[in-house]
């Protein structure tokens, strides 16, 4: 026979609005920190790769390695992890993303090439995991323009994550060494998953699995004409911002006389302004225009911009194009993602369809890219086709906006 307690327990906590208003809270704390530890940990190898290469004694393409591919690894575990999360339930997904992303704490006892390359390709298993699932518990606690804010915070504080590890590995390697340093970062999966077990739930004291085939999922969600332009779009952009972001160093270096300094300044105006824009993002259209601008006015500023960072010599017109490039590849991030939470019908299982399937192709592209441009620069002694390439690619993004169905573009509203 159930008791008193038992009953109060089955309670939903939606039935105690005062708590639920509050947990959201700690909700969106914890999931901040996931966002911060994934950005954090994917470039904190870049800044010391010549420290790694020296004591491993490693070819430039095998260091390399170290940095893409745990990309490459979370692209791919994208749609296998939206599949996962239906199967075994978002919050005890992201918990495992969590700690996958906790391993590489144990880089500084495995110190050599091969468990290196593993232990960063189980942070990519952990990265694909948590951005996964993040829109089905967004979904779960969160509605209308709190929904546009999380996502923008989310986006602002992976970055921030990665500008902090950019800034500080160097320094840090100084005093502590790479394969602490490394470590540190990786530390804080392990000591973000713990609060994340005892404090993560879902809105419901049980968690629901979907009872749907995956694969039908699958197939009814990536069959929508809209969905798949906002895949298209942020594949796009991100394909030329990953070449700029590998690239662009080199090419002021080589053709335009910068030294390393300055270029590695220049360029690191794209995530800087991100962190800004991305916030802008998430703000304006809770108070002007419909989803469709934010899609239309970034776009082309990417293509005004995107040309305008190679083609000219004058530093003032480079300034003004990264900006327009750092500010277009951030600013629509919030409408996209709040748009396919939209397109979904704030279904959990096809959300986690949809952001794994994001994962997968704007990973995909991401990893091509450079590769791309790396490419065409051997065989052509110019970086400019690649450039050129990859500025035609982030067409994708204004395209998206002109020709997104218009009973797609639906301004959010309080729910």
């Amino acid at each position: 026979m159930t008791n008193d307690k038992d009953r109060v327990n089955q309670i939903p906590t939606s039935s105690k609005p005062n708590s639920v208003t509050h947990f959201r809270f700690v909700i969106a704390g914890l999931i901040l920190s996931a966002h911060f530890t994934v950005g954090i940990n994917v470039f904190s190898i870049s800044p010391i790769l010549p420290e790694i290469i020296h004591d491993l004694d490693l070819s430039r393409s095998n260091a390399g390695l170290l940095v893409s591919l745990p990309l490459l690894i979370a692209a791919c575990f994208g749609l296998i992890g939206g599949v996962l999360a239906i199967k075994l339930g978002v919050f005890r997904s992201f918990t495992l993303g969590w700690f996958l992303m906790g391993t590489i704490t144990f880089s500084v006892l495995l110190p050599e090439f091969l468990p290196l390359i593993g232990l960063r390709m189980l942070y990519g298993v952990g990265t694909g995991l948590i951005l996964t699932t993040t829109g089905p518990i967004l979904i779960q606690w969160f509605k209308g323009r709190e929904l546009m804010i999380m996502n923008a915070l989310n986006t602002a504080t992976l970055s921030l994550g990665i500008a902090s590890s950019v800034s500080f590995t160097a320094p840090l390697t100084e005093a502590i060494g790479w394969d602490l340093a490394i470590s540190s970062y990786g530390l804080l999966g392990l000591i973000g998953g713990v609060p994340w077990i005892i404090l993560g739930k879902p809105k419901f004291y049980t968690e629901s699995l979907s009872s749907s085939p995956p694969l039908r999922i699958i197939k009814d969600t990536l069959t929508n004409r809209s969905i798949i332009l906002l895949l298209a779009a942020d594949a796009g952009v991100l394909f030329q911002y990953t070449a700029f972001s590998g690239w662009l160093p080199t090419f002021f270096t080589e053709t335009r006389g910068m030294n390393t300094a300055q270029s590695g300044f220049v360029t690191g105006l794209l995530p800087l302004v991100g962190v800004f824009s991305v916030l802008l993002g998430g703000l304006l259209p809770l108070k002007m225009g419909r989803p469709r601008l934010y899609l239309i006015l970034p776009g082309i500023m990417i293509l005004l911009g995107g040309p305008s960072c190679y083609f000219f010599e004058n530093p003032i017109f480079i300034y003004s194009a990264l900006i327009f490039v750092g500010i277009g590849s951030w600013l629509y991030v919030p409408t996209l993602l709040s748009q396919t939470m939209e397109l979904a019908n704030m279904a959990p299982e096809k959300v986690s369809v949809i952001w794994g399937s994001l994962i997968t192709f704007s990973g995909l592209s991401m990893f091509i890219s450079p590769v791309l441009v790396g490419i065409i620069r051997d065989v052509s002694g110019s970086f400019i086709f690649g450039f050129i390439i990859c500025s035609i690619a982030s067409s994708t993004l204004l395209l998206s906006g002109i020709f997104l169905p218009k009973e797609s573009d639906v301004k959010l509203k309080s729910r």
